[in-house]
């Protein structure tokens, strides 16, 4: 951005030095505790490959294309502005055209993207102290952190917020670093053992962006919406059921019915993991059933009233009900045609379960069983 009509639509180094200067510091922790936390999350992750894949049946040889890093909130943060800057490349390229076509759309476009820059960063130093773990799929590799070479992604662990949540939750270390361990892992083998899924969901993705015919200063607003909330500058009173989240500006039937598809394979990736850990639980957790007790409590009642609000802006409802809706699918088409039955599921991107078909395991079951038998 050496020139003002070269500006991008988002200062993405901006966003990462705002949201590193305004992100909350980790626990406290000694020197020698941090370390001791790093190294057992790597063993844990590593341990965690052959306890997913011996309890869900899928193999998967590209577990080396996709390194695992733990990494603290800083990290975190610059890790998905890379992989958010990748993704979205194309609606900011459409919507930096159509801004180079208005009166005065340079200058607005240089002031613009940094203020978007700071807002970002805004949004991402909250969510920076809530993810305990992540696999980022569409992950660029940088200096700092490297990516799969062909085209795996790569696996973040954030040591600062699962020290922090398992005080919180007064749960054994051990265990619920494991426990993290086991949901994240399971992510990386749906991944690494299905080959079309990658490219499936990214294609679903840019489909939808390609259908994005929306304003710039629409897409502006709703991330300065969610900044004002984060603020506390939102009026008392206007966190009502009207407030859309970020990810809700959807105008055309194509969109809604991409979506939906999303929706779907989003709750089953999410609710097959959850499913996963709590499987595998019992047999290497000890505690698990403590901690999914208060960890699901967590999860219901979320921080303060700012973060249940900032929750529905920013779309994290939504994921919670991902959880809950796919979780319950998956147990329920496991317990009527097992788990090679189930597997049947990521044969083709036409065996993913359809936006109702979460909602009615059995219409799943159905489709892709019954068809095929007869």
């Amino acid at each position: 951005m050496t020139s003002i009509g070269g500006a991008e639509m988002v200062d993405w180094n901006l966003a990462v030095a705002t949201a590193t200067r305004l992100v909350r510091p980790g626990p406290e922790v000694s020197r020698d505790e941090a370390r001791a936390v790093v190294a057992e999350l790597r063993r844990h992750a590593k341990a965690s490959e052959e306890h997913v894949r011996g309890f869900t049946r899928m193999g998967g040889d590209d577990l080396h294309d996709t390194p695992i890093l733990v990494v603290d909130r800083p990290g975190w943060v610059r890790a998905n502005v890379a992989g958010f800057r990748e993704l979205l490349k194309p609606l900011l390229d459409k919507m930096q055209e159509r801004r180079g076509s208005t009166p005065g759309g340079a200058v607005l476009g240089a002031v613009g993207g940094k203020v978007t820059g700071v807002e970002l960063g805004m949004l991402l130093s909250f969510l920076s102290s809530r993810v305990l773990g992540q696999y980022e799929t569409f992950a660029p590799a940088t200096r700092e952190l490297p990516a799969g070479e062909n085209g795996g992604g790569r696996l973040l662990l954030v040591a600062p917020n699962i020290v922090h949540v398992e005080r919180e939750l007064d749960v054994q270390p051990h265990d619920f670093r494991l426990w993290v361990c086991l949901h994240e892992e399971t992510h990386r083998t749906q991944f690494t053992a299905v080959p079309w899924l990658r490219d499936h969901l990214e294609g679903e993705i840019q489909s939808f962006l390609g259908e994005t015919e929306v304003d710039p200063m629409t897409v502006l607003e709703r991330i300065r919406e969610a900044a004002q909330s984060l603020a506390g500058g939102r009026p008392e009173g206007e966190e009502g059921d009207d407030q859309r989240s970020i990810v809700e500006i959807v105008q055309t039937p194509a969109q809604r019915e991409i979506l939906g598809r999303l929706t779907a394979v989003m709750s089953l990736l999410e609710g097959h993991a959850d499913f996963v850990m709590d499987g595998v639980g019992p047999a290497v957790v000890p505690s698990v059933a403590e901690i999914r007790e208060k960890f699901q409590q967590r999860r219901a009642r979320g921080a303060s009233r700012l973060d249940l609000a900032l929750r529905k802006l920013l779309g994290l409802d939504a994921k919670l009900r991902q959880y809950r809706d796919g979780e319950r699918f998956v147990r329920a088409v496991v317990d009527e045609v097992g788990m090679d039955g189930f597997n049947r599921v990521w044969t083709s991107p036409n065996t993913l379960p359809t936006k109702s078909e979460i909602a009615k395991p059995a219409d799943w079951v159905a489709r892709v069983h019954r068809k095929a038998e007869s």
